[in-house]
């Protein structure tokens, strides 16, 4: 098992997000978590990675990672693609992608190339300060730029939000080919359908904890979980 997450609670200040979590993800899974604004879902994804303190259960490859820093977790193989695209505005593409190597010069299954095939966007700025790059663009260099430390497990939070239909479809063939090389993920996303579509398991989350788990032929064919949980 790559991940597992047992009775995980967190909390901001005084509120209680995370209110008991229980998830697991095996090697080379994707598997979504799904879940209306607010219930959790990014939160869960901060605690994975020490940015909100974990009260519970994390265990990674075997390994208890609950209460290491960071940096720490990043360097045990947790890659993390946050919501809110944290690129080095002033950088150039090539240079923010270069920061993303966990040794200088050594890369593992992604190196440039790999990212400028998949995102000839990118290949065509790669000397443009990245703080001018449109936000999808940004968006595929943060999720290039974690690649780039040749995570096991990658958590991606939102990667579609705002994109246009085609960076989306972008973003799409990004994600099955984080698979295809045998990398797992943890995919936090909207879009109903992108995750349907390349998910091996979903889970649904409300008021803190999880409420639906499935395949996702399980969760197309729930009507009531998916008006309950998911619909607005």
């Amino acid at each position: 098992m790559m991940l597992e997450l047992r009775d995980l609670h967190a909390y901001y200040g005084k509120s209680h997000i995370l209110q008991g979590v229980d998830l697991h993800i095996d090697e080379g899974e994707i598997v979504s978590l799904l879940g209306r604004n607010g219930v959790g879902r990014s939160t869960t994804c901060k605690a994975i990675m020490g940015l909100v303190p974990p009260h519970g259960s994390i265990n990674f490859k075997g390994k208890a990672i609950a209460g290491l820093r960071p940096d720490q977790i990043a360097r045990a193989g947790v890659g993390y693609v946050p919501e809110d695209r944290q690129i080095f505005a002033t950088l150039t593409v090539q240079q923010n992608l270069e920061l993303g190597l966990a040794s200088a010069g050594k890369f593992g299954r992604w190196t440039f190339n790999d990212a400028y095939d998949l995102f000839p966007n990118l290949a065509a700025r790669r000397d443009t300060a990245a703080g001018v790059l449109s936000g999808g663009e940004q968006q595929m260099l943060t999720m290039c730029r974690t690649l780039m430390g040749d995570p096991d497990l990658v958590i991606i939070d939102e990667p579609t939000e705002g994109l246009a239909p085609k960076l989306v479809e972008q973003v799409g063939r990004l994600l099955d080919e984080i698979a295809r090389r045998g990398v797992a993920i943890l995919l936090v996303e909207q879009k109903l359908t992108i995750a349907l579509k390349i998910s091996r398991r979903i889970y649904v989350m409300g008021h803190g904890h999880i409420v639906f788990e499935s395949d996702p032929a399980g969760l197309a064919a729930n009507a009531a979980i998916r008006k309950e949980w998911l619909e607005v």
